[in-house]
């Protein structure tokens, strides 16, 4: 794997031009291996970002749009201009490029808001590519990649997945590098042994939790509270990291379960009460159900704060604050449905977008997570604020609009969409589609965070990674995550099935 590196190391040197090295960053980065060269990758950006660049390829135009803003380095939409007639429409001869078209699809979803140019160039990429697959296209690759575009956008899409698909398609390619795809490979399957190890280590500290705390009407969701935290870190190096999420996460789900499937409204209120003290001697307070999961909480958070380095042991009262605050938001949504109440919208989402559960796991990914472990970026996550809040917004507007499709839970309150229709005096389709644009604001609010927190770019592109892991457990406003089988098969192509070695 060494010798591979270094010989895909030497590509950056033998790029002749502009054009050379936006395919190399793009096919490193499809193939989940640009982890390896991220230095190199980010000074081959910002030569690019610098460099004169006249291309009359749409596909290049558009890929060198979407690698740098993805890297929080502007490009402005004027540079498809060039490509338009007097009328302001794209030209004949760009519209019927189908890898052209591919490419200004997936770079416009980097928009940010009030670029009304690029909501359009989707609009019209989308159409086209539809009609492209509708004729049945033949270039194999490009329509398999036109059909995963349109069901979820590249720029939302999960680089593990994106990995597993690309790695199959790219020896396709005419351009194809025997050592770039023999090194994705091996890379992939290294990986793959790393995060089966993890996850069956991890199995059993979730069984062994799940026994002792006895919460029998919980959700079993061991496996996918490591998969998320995987999607947002896969790389070796964030192991620690990605343990930690991984456990708070499961505990949240035993929260959440408690307050949405359980507890009376008193049990709920106790709950609450000990969760905000953050103290072993609050267990008292308790009903006897609850007590064993209480003590879990306290050693397990306990446990994380022990593992970390002397200087990074106060990360974790920022952790303490979020679950404290998450729990809060739980006894509200709790108080509204035992008083059968429907909010206001904004009401609703005051509290909503926190019992989303986006904005905690957003300050947890942060607390060990080497390079990006900084005070800062802390704040920023506890803050809830531009692309954490966005992304707490996806998360609760995704899960709403599943809820509305499929049904709530027993004691889960009214949904978004129900308050959205009560106040706006308006049916769940008209209800629905408005929150859907919502969900297309809160990526716009993403991408422009890219650009207005030019010092937390990687942090950004982490809470990312959880809007991405949301659109996928619920694309199609199905709920994976609650309806496991979904989300089973893709889990077993990553953990489980290596690549073959050819």
């Amino acid at each position: 794997a060494d010798q591979l590196k270094e010989e895909v190391t030497l590509l950056f040197e033998t790029c002749k031009d502009v054009e050379e090295k936006l395919k190399l960053v793009d096919v490193l980065q499809h193939l989940g291996i640009d982890h390896h060269f991220e230095r190199r990758i980010a000074v081959a950006l910002s030569d690019i970002h610098g460099a004169e660049f006249n291309s009359s390829s749409l596909h290049d135009v558009a890929l060198r749009f979407r690698l740098l803003r993805q890297h929080g380095l502007w490009v402005s939409p004027d540079e498809f201009n060039k490509f338009k007639g007097p009328d302001g429409r794209f030209n004949a001869e760009v519209i019927d490029d189908p890898m052209g078209m591919l490419s200004l699809y997936n770079a416009a979803h980097l928009l940010i808001h009030g670029e009304v140019e690029l909501e359009d160039a989707i609009l019209l990429s989308r159409h086209q590519l539809e009609t492209i697959i509708a004729r049945n296209l033949k270039s194999s690759p490009l329509s398999q990649q036109v059909t995963r575009a349109l069901r979820i956008p590249l720029p939302r899409t999960l680089k593990r997945i994106e990995a597993l698909n690309y790695i199959a398609e790219y020896n396709q390619e005419q351009a194809c590098n025997p050592s770039v795809l023999q090194l994705a490979r091996l890379d992939f399957n290294l990986l793959q042994l790393l995060h089966l190890r993890e996850l069956k280590e991890f199995s059993r500290w979730g069984n062994n939790l799940y026994g002792a705390v006895e919460l029998t009407y919980s959700r079993d969701r061991i496996v996918e509270c490591y998969f998320w935290s995987y999607t947002i870190y896969y790389e070796q190096k964030y192991a620690q990291a990605r343990i930690i999420l991984a456990k708070i996460f499961v505990l949240a789900t035993l929260l959440d379960d408690t307050y949405d499937m359980h507890a009376i409204l008193e049990e709920g209120q106790k709950l609450n009460e000990a969760i905000q003290r953050w103290d072993e001697s609050a267990i008292s307070v308790l009903p006897e159900y609850l007590k064993n999961y209480y003590a879990k909480l306290m050693s397990t958070f306990k446990e994380i704060e022990d593992e970390l380095k002397s200087e990074e042991k106060y990360y974790i009262t920022y952790a303490v604050k979020a679950y404290q605050r998450l729990c809060k938001s739980y006894l509200q949504e709790a108080v509204w449905f035992h008083q059968n109440y429907i909010p206001s919208f904004q009401e609703h989402l005051d509290v909503s977008i926190i019992s989303s559960g986006s904005s905690m796991l957003s300050v947890v990914s942060f607390v060990s997570a080497g390079d990006l472990a900084t005070k800062e970026a802390l704040e920023w996550a506890f803050g809830c604020t531009d692309a954490v809040k966005a992304c707490g917004e996806i998360g609760r507007f995704q899960d709403d609009l599943a809820a509305f499709k499929h049904g709530k839970g027993k004691l889960d309150m009214a949904t978004s969409v129900e308050s959205y229709m009560k106040e706006h005096n308006v049916t769940g389709e008209e209800a629905t589609a408005v929150i859907s644009n919502l969900v297309e604001d809160a990526w716009k609010t993403i991408n422009q965070a890219r650009f207005e927190r030019s010092s937390l770019v990687p942090a950004v592109n982490r809470v990312a990674n959880l809007a991405m892991s949301i659109m996928f457990f619920y694309q199609g406003s199905e709920d994976a995550y609650t309806f496991n089988k979904l989300s089973m098969n893709i889990i077993k192509q990553l953990f489980v099935k290596p690549i073959p070695i050819i």
